[in-house]
């Protein structure tokens, strides 16, 4: 079965840096398209980046854009986000995605806090 396994969260201060990782299983890695969103306490998730399957097309979201990057390693089946150069309001619980015909996968999340 297709499974995600967000790690790499922890708590910074503000300006620093941390590097998530997705590790998944379950399905053709190289074939898919991945996502990472968030969900920050009160709010709705929102998406943050996206990376094709060859990771050769990637797009950020503007409040993101600059200062994260989506990366993945097709031979490790790991997608991942490096984060720089944070602020207190990117403090959320990090998810990865990916879609499976008409049904969307999600990992656990790992939290990211960042103080001020």
């Amino acid at each position: 079965q297709v499974q995600l396994v967000e790690s790499g969260g922890g708590l910074v201060q503000s300006g620093g840096s941390l590097r998530l990782s997705c590790k998944t299983s379950g399905f053709v890695f190289r074939g898919n398209a991945m996502r990472w969103y968030r969900q920050a306490p009160g709010k709705e998730r929102e998406w943050v980046a996206f990376i094709s399957s060859g990771g050769t097309i990637t797009n950020h979201a503007d409040s993101v854009k600059g200062r994260f990057t989506i990366s993945r390693d097709n031979a490790k089946n790991t997608v991942y986000l490096q984060m720089n150069s944070l602020k207190p309001e990117d403090t959320a619980v990090y998810f990865c995605q990916v879609t499976q015909g008409n049904h969307d996968y999600w990992g656990q999340g790992t939290q990211v806090t960042v103080s001020s």
